[in-house]
């Protein structure tokens, strides 16, 4: 096995993992502002996604410190295999529960895991061609892409659009639980 899909394998099992512990991380902090920063604060599609978001950003950045510096697409393709993920989960989500009418938390689960191990997938195809996305230009819009990220997570955990997928459909609001 090649350290390239050792790093990819380590990324699924870490950002699993890791996406998890953030389901419960706003909760078991008691409510903490910088745990709602990084986990999920109700159980809208867009509060998941930060499941994947976090643990990949997290890894991304040790693996460029571990190897990816040597590797002149790393950042776009790490940056673009984020983006792979955050699409596979709602357009997964919205697809099953379109057809079958509600949602199901296995097959909630199930998709979170098959968004990360699609999006390693991706990272591990483009980083061991090394042929695409390695312009300086492709560096410098995936840097801007990340950090439009960033910010979005950041302040969507605040201050929510009034668009479905931050509606948390079980409790019936959006945004951070208040005190009713």
């Amino acid at each position: 096995m090649t350290k390239l899909k050792r790093y990819q394998l380590c990324g699924i099992l870490f950002t699993i993992i890791v996406g998890t512990l953030l389901h419960f991380i706003y909760q078991w902090s008691g409510a903490n502002l910088l745990a709602a920063i990084f986990g999920a604060v109700n159980e809208s599609v867009w509060e998941h996604l930060k499941l994947l978001f976090w643990p990949m950003v997290a890894f991304g950045i040790w693996e460029y410190f571990a190897y990816g510096r040597d590797i002149n697409n790393f950042i776009p393709v790490k940056v673009l295999s984020i983006i792979i993920g955050l699409v596979t989960i709602p357009v997964l989500f919205y697809a099953y529960t379109g057809i079958i009418g509600n949602h199901n938390t296995i097959i909630d689960i199930l998709i979170f895991i098959i968004a990360v191990i699609i999006a390693y997938i991706f990272s591990y195809r483009q980083l061991k061609s090394q042929e695409k996305l390695n312009s300086l230009l492709a560096n410098k819009l995936a840097v801007i892409a990340l950090l439009i990220l960033i910010a979005c997570f950041v302040i969507f955990t605040f201050v929510q659009p009034h668009i479905g997928i931050f509606y948390d459909t079980s409790k019936g609001f959006f945004g951070i639980p208040r005190e009713r």
